[in-house]
């Protein structure tokens, strides 16, 4: 496989090329060969083909485009990423990859037959004939990396004394790139050295003219002082270059991704043409700052040909940082300044560097600078030189300058430098070496470490390293005198002590994400304080903020946060968890309404909040619980591990239970009750196991496991009866109740219902009418379901509950239509409030409901495609519940309006998966149901089987003493009806 990017587009494959002809597909595989190895998400890629302006179907016709792309590359060529598509070419496979290999490779060999076989790999300007601004873009960075390898390969020739042999070269370089003044002197070289003085001449006029007219600018020193050179007629040749002042480090070899980031700062550089520039990198100890500096610095370096100058600022270092005089002293000297001309004083340095910079095109790196105020004097004012800064932390006090913020790698450029350091060992573990860059956490400092350590270690697999780096990778990542945790260790020594302080105890914080109420809580701190403080902790890298007022710890500095932590004294981390389980306690039972927190503090006992303005603060406690949502398992966790903190573990699950229950958080219910009963088996504390078999039954019910519910509720009642808690033991009765509504019991549960009815105890949240109403309803008493349902209605405006208000209304709006009260078009209107109602509660199962609902009605009602589409919004819905009962009910009506649209088949396939799911539930009533709809199905296309399902939904139903009998039974009667007739028409034919 062959993609060529280095010109026209092209694709081969075993020497055969591959037609992309659509002008989409060419523009969208463009792209992903530009950003080789990196995921373009769909707004980029839209953005590419369509520009400010997409269609709103750009994500479909994006799809085709890519399948198109998938049918004539190899199969697994294009990768599909929940944020995108990413287009990974093997070794060798794309020009562009390969140029930029030799071209590395020229450059640190000096050898300009490298640099000639990069070169030969262009055939024209990068993507030539696909004029869409995101590839053009794009492209950009790649055709200035083949002036930079032209102006390098020429350099060498000259220098060879080859000058003849470039002529022709130069000369169509100089036209394909008029304003570049390195190329235009190297031409200048070569005509003067073949004998040529007057055309050399000429060359500087064209240029002095064309930078004239495109940019208002004079040619700089370098070509300016060739020119005079030449004038002077000095017949030996051209002076020799001014010489070069080289001070950069050496950059590595594997510089790995960041093609993103680098195409900003060559944007931002290209656009600053003119004038001084200042890019500034920040980012967290380890990211690669200055591995990222000195890579433009060789991309860009040859704009710069007077000076590249370094100097370590120490911002971040065991030293002091360094003073402005100081670092002057050094950049002065790297100059050629000798000392003895360097003034004492700081003002007179800044002038002389100043004036010196003034002369030159210089590219200079100030590496780990600690603020604004220590880079002022220091970056230069001239134009034509280039300031390339690295910090760990933001310098917000520079005006006028380019910022940069590093991330950690993406996955795939994390596992590419391990490739890269490690070699082929990672690609034949790909697992294990994935493992490894996660608990690296994309951090470069951390996978160069455990690269090294693979390196070294022959022998080693990467599943060895795996297995080295263990729960906390921290203690491994190091090698000689470099560590990551030394590199965190310099940063966080330099924070003040209240940053420290909050840095440290953020360490025992279980959860990735938190906020700053979590922060005060754990702190203790007041919270304009604690804003303040993780604002200079995002500053300096040390906390992220992905997004406003969300903050996380990068993986690693987790555990170094941890480890720090670990030093405290056991009572000062006891206390800090304290005060965080306790402020979400209470904010979780914030999210009550006042009779359901009533039932709360009956289980939990009064809440009386360390915090209170920390509640005070939290302007949604619902939309506050729903971030947090999946982080309560992790407080669950850690309040496991203390004793003094042990009845968190069922107090936060039972606070939080109804809105993690009606939003469908089912999973987390079970999870934290199930953790918490392991806690409780120890502390043998009744009451609180009670409560949790209370919530535990919960789950189970919602996920039709009927059995299983009503085994908990059991021995939960048996606890509520030995502790005599009247009003806990009523709650725990009629949820059996419902239990057994479901399993079909009804004539049992409406008795339980009335025997708690009159218990008379404080209601706390029950809802005994409820249950009473279902059960009518299911034994098709349809008036005394409606009453019951409307006094529940009276009783939930009271409460203001939107849940039950929804599900009451659309009971009542359901049982008015069927027995004739309302027609379709006023039961609709009255079930789309109910749907409102659920959808701003969150309420998946309600949702789920009422979309049915109203979906039956509009069948009814003739309007059979808005019908089926509302069906299939149910089912979606109720897939994410896992009730086996809820699916099987609601593809049986699906079914239903199927057959009214026609769709016999299709009614057929739902009714048998009904079928299924009841099976699964358990539940004597859905199986009925289902095995009667099947039935009735297959009454024309197989009479012998639809007899067997309708005599046993019968049989089902007429245990159930279901109202659905009656229906069945008329079913049985046509059957019987169609034996008679097809009997009669069978012995006619054997007559004749």
């Amino acid at each position: 496989m062959r993609y060529r990017i280095l010109g026209p587009l092209s694709v081969t494959v075993d020497g055969r090329d591959v037609a992309i002809t659509a002008s989409r597909d060419r523009i969208v595989l463009a792209m992903l060969l530009l950003h080789a190895g990196r995921v373009l998400g769909v707004g980029t890629l839209a953005d590419a083909v369509w520009g400010a302006d997409p269609p709103a179907t750009a994500r479909g016709q994006l799809q085709t485009c890519v399948s198109r792309l998938r049918r004539s590359l190899p199969a697994d060529a294009i990768r599909s990423d929940p944020a995108g598509y990413c287009l990974t070419p093997g070794a060798g496979e794309l020009d562009a990859a390969e140029f930029t290999r030799l071209v590395a490779g020229a450059r640190e060999h000096q050898d300009p037959a490298l640099y000639r076989r990069a070169l030969d790999l262009w055939r024209g300007d990068t993507a030539a004939g696909i004029d869409a601004h995101g590839v053009r873009q794009a492209a950009v960075v790649l055709d200035q990396q083949h002036v930079a390898a032209l102006e390098g390969w020429a350099e060498l020739e000259l220098a060879a004394g080859h000058e003849g042999d470039l002529i022709g070269e130069l000369s169509a370089a100089v036209d394909r790139f008029p304003l570049q003044e390195k190329l235009s002197g190297q031409l200048m070289r070569a005509l003067y050295s073949a004998g040529r003085p007057a055309d050399a001449l000429a060359e500087y006029r064209r240029i002095r003219s064309v930078l004239r007219d495109e940019l208002g600018l004079d040619p700089g020193r370098e070509l300016r002082d060739l020119q005079a050179a030449m004038l002077s007629g000095d017949a030996t040749g051209p002076p020799s270059a001014p010489s070069r002042i080289r001070c950069l480090p050496r950059t590595v070899g594997d510089f790995t991704g960041r093609a993103g980031v680098v195409h900003r700062l060559v944007r931002a550089i290209d656009d600053g043409a003119g004038r001084p520039v200042v890019a500034v990198i920040d980012g967290m100890a380890g990211s690669g700052k200055t591995t990222l500096a000195l890579h433009v610095s060789a991309l860009l370096g040859d704009r710069y040909p007077d000076a590249h100058l370094f100097v370590d600022l120490h911002g971040h270092d065991a030293e002091q940082p360094l003073d402005p005089a100081a670092a002057l002293l050094v950049l002065l000297g790297q100059l050629g300044i000798e000392a003895g001309r360097i003034p004492p004083g700081l003002v007179d340095r800044v002038s002389l560097w100043r004036t010196e910079l003034a002369q030159r095109r210089a590219l200079v790196l100030f590496d780990n600078a600690a603020s604004s105020a220590q880079l002022t004097d220091l970056l230069p004012t001239a134009p034509g030189s280039l300031a390339l800064v690295t910090g760990r932390r933001r310098l917000l006090g520079l005006d006028g300058v380019h910022p940069e913020s590093l991330s950690v790698l993406s996955a795939d450029e994390a596992i590419t430098l391990l490739a890269r350091i490690a070699g082929a060992r990672v690609w034949a573990e790909p697992e294990a070496g994935a493992e490894v860059v996660r608990r690296c956490g994309g951090l470069p400092l951390a996978i160069r470490l455990a690269g090294a350590r693979l390196a070294h270690r022959p022998r080693w697999r990467v599943a060895d390293l795996v297995r080295r780096l263990g729960g906390s990778a921290l203690p491994e990542l190091a090698a000689e005198d470099r560590s990551v945790a030394g590199a965190f260790a310099l940063s966080y020594e330099q924070l003040p002590p209240p940053a420290r302080r909050v840095f440290r105890l953020l360490g025992l914080n279980p959860a990735g994400e938190f906020d700053a109420i979590t922060a005060a809580a754990l702190t203790g701190l007041p919270l304009p304080e604690v804003q303040d403080l993780l604002d200079d902790l995002v500053d300096v890298h040390l906390v992220d903020e992905p997004e406003p007022e969300v903050y996380r710890l990068h993986d690693l500095l987790r555990q170094y946060a941890a480890a720090l932590a670990a030093e405290l004294p056991p009572g000062a981390r006891v206390e800090a968890l304290r005060g965080l389980l306790d402020q979400q306690l209470n904010a979780a039972a914030a999210t009550n309404l006042t009779v359901y927190r009533e039932a709360v503090e009956r289980d939990v006992g009064r809440l009386v909040p360390l915090r209170p303005d920390l509640l005070e603060a939290v302007a949604d406690p619902s939309a506050r619980l729903e971030r947090e949502q999946p982080r309560l398992g992790d407080y669950v966790d850690a309040a496991a591990l203390e004793p003094e903190l042990a009845r968190f573990t069922w107090q936060l699950p039972r606070a939080a239970w109804r809105h993690l229950f009606t939003r469908g958080y089912l999973d987390d219910v079970l999870r934290m009750n199930r953790r918490a009963l392991q806690v409780l088996e120890r502390t043998g504390d009744r009451a609180a196991t009670a409560t949790v078999l209370n919530y535990l039954a919960s789950v189970h019910y919602r996920k039709s496991q009927m059995d299983e519910a009503a085994r908990l509720l059991e021995q939960c009642i048996v606890l509520r009866r030995q502790l005599d808690d009247r009003s806990a033991l009523a709650s725990a009765l009629i949820n059996l109740s419902v239990v057994h509504c479901d399993s079909g019991r009804w004539r049992k549960s409406i008795d339980l219902a009335l025997a708690v009815r009159r218990m008379a105890t404080a209601k706390h949240g029950r809802d005994e009418l409820n249950v009473l109403a279902n059960n009518y309803q299911r034994l098709g008493h349809y008036r005394e379901a409606l009453r019951h349902h409307r006094l529940r209605l009276l009783e939930q405006l009271e409460i203001r509950e939107p849940t039950k208000i929804a599900d009451t209304l659309l009971n009542v709006a359901v049982i008015k239509h069927r027995i004739g009260e309302v027609g379709v078009a006023v039961a609709c209107r009255q079930v789309r409030v109910a749907l409102r109602l659920t959808q701003r509660a969150g309420h998946l199962h309600g949702e789920a409901e009422a979309r049915h609902e109203l979906a039956l009605l509009l069948a009814a009602g003739g309007r059979l495609s808005d019908a089926i589409a509302g069906h299939r919004h149910a089912i979606e819905l109720a897939g994410q519940l896992n009730s086996r009962e809820q699916q099987s009910r609601l593809r049986c009506g699906f079914g239903a309006t199927l057959l009214l649209s026609g769709d016999v088949v299709g009614a057929r396939a739902m009714f048998g998966q009904a079928l299924l799911l009841a099976y699964e539930s358990r539940m004597p009533h859905p199986i009925a149901v289902a095995q009667a709809r099947l039935g009735d199905s297959l009454i024309d296309h197989d009479p012998a089987e639809a007899r067997r399902l309708l005599e046993q939904a019968a049989a089902g139903l007429a245990g159930l003493e279901a109202p659905e009998l009656r229906d069945v039974e008329k079913s049985l009667a046509v059957l019987g009806a169609g034996d008679h007739l097809r009997s009669g028409a069978r012995g006619g034919t054997m007559d004749g």
